[in-house]
């Protein structure tokens, strides 16, 4: 049987030919490369990934398949996804359907058989740019202006398209800890992860997660023992609400941010954030905690950054100092905050990475401890 023809095409006019990886049709997308060995079904279910196209890194992917239990959200949200070589013969007990029926089913449009090593390398040079798969339409000139007509991730809010519709209370059938639920906490869902929701409720939380939009008021009327703010798609200041709600909840609740969490924290500290040139995106990313200078491998999903203080390591905000703890040390960017006046700290990375690195799993206790001091 004969391949189906997939073409990417990019912003800056760079074309690619391949074969088409699941749905028929077309995307357009930010195309980010992501540097992961393992864990395409985490990626592919990660809301984070909501505005952009993923290139995996790796050679090989879909070898062990799609199965149920490893779903970080309820859908996939990533516009699309490109590999060098697909294994349409999935190898693992765990798996229940095939990687391109996955991404048939859920209308997700794919290439594969492309050099993605040096559509790697170019976005590393050139910085992540928009792009174009297309089983229909091979003519450049007309995907090029297809892609200078969308709109991009800047200044775009796509929390509201990834966030719960309702308010909801995780039930984790799948615990692996018998652990007591002390704790309440709430969760701003900017696009969270399931495996967020695992690790509060695996530390001793019940949790109750709600939509983005969410006022301040509703969540101090729930009187939770802490809050956290997920992580989540796209640009930080093109999400002014949240910004606000976090103004309102700093030094009432103990409050952990994540990831896109994080971003919005400082923002609402009163730093900046900026966009990076192809961001941060694997499983393999080294953090440095200052305090420890201890180096943790960490895994990450985001493009944008908070800007440095002016001077040094400390922020003076309206609400007291603002400390940097920890950064990334391929490129010096701020990978962690911490107030010293209130009770609030956050990182941009993902402590609760599934299927890994998990040396950043002891946040989830460092919350814990917060919000029992502050009980």
């Amino acid at each position: 049987m004969s391949k189906q023809k997939a073409i990417l095409a990019l912003a800056d006019g760079s074309v690619f030919k391949g074969y088409s990886l699941g749905a028929d049709g077309e995307t357009i997308g930010e195309v980010v490369f992501n540097t992961s060995i393992a864990g395409y079904q985490e990626i592919l279910t990660d809301p984070s990934y909501k505005g952009q196209i993923v290139v995996m890194t790796y050679p090989m992917i879909g070898n062990y398949g799609i199965n149920d239990e490893d779903y970080e959200s309820r859908n996939p949200f990533l516009e699309g996804f490109i590999v060098k070589e697909y294994s349409p013969l999935p190898s693992n007990w765990r798996s229940q359907i095939s990687l391109e029926e996955f991404l048939k089913r859920k209308g997700i449009v794919g290439i594969q058989g492309i050099d993605t090593r040096a559509l790697t390398a170019l976005i590393r040079d050139c910085g992540s740019q928009q792009g174009i798969i297309s089983t229909k339409d091979f003519n450049v000139s007309t995907l090029i202006n297809k892609i200078k007509s969308s709109p991009g991730i800047n200044g775009v809010d796509l929390v509201k398209s990834v966030t719960c519709d309702n308010l909801y209370k995780w039930e984790d059938t799948k615990a692996v800890s018998s652990k007591a639920k002390i704790y309440k906490v709430v969760v701003y869902d900017c696009g969270a992860k399931y495996n967020i929701l695992r690790n509060l409720s695996n530390a001793g939380c019940r949790v109750t997660v709600l939509p983005a939009h969410t006022p301040h008021k509703h969540v101090l009327d729930m009187n939770p023992d802490g809050i956290l703010l997920s992580n989540g798609p796209g640009d930080p200041s093109a999400v002014p609400y949240m910004i606000e709600n976090i103004k309102s909840l700093l030094g009432k609740k103990p409050i952990f941010g994540i990831c896109l969490g994080h971003q919005l924290m400082a923002l609402a500290l009163g730093l900046n954030t900026y966009k990076l040139k192809f961001g941060h995106h694997g499983g393999n990313q080294p953090v440095m905690d200052l305090s420890t200078r201890k180096v943790e491998i960490t895994a990450q999903n985001h493009n944008f950054a908070v800007s440095p203080p002016a001077k040094g390591t400390l922020h003076k905000s309206s609400y007291g100092d603002v400390e940097i703890t920890h950064i990334n040390l391929n490129d010096k960017s701020i990978e962690g905050l911490k107030c010293t006046s209130i009770p609030a700290f956050s990182v941009q990375y993902h402590p609760e990475a599934s299927p890994g690195p998990h040396d950043a799993s002891y946040l989830f206790e460092r919350f814990i401890e917060m919000m029992k001091y502050h009980s």
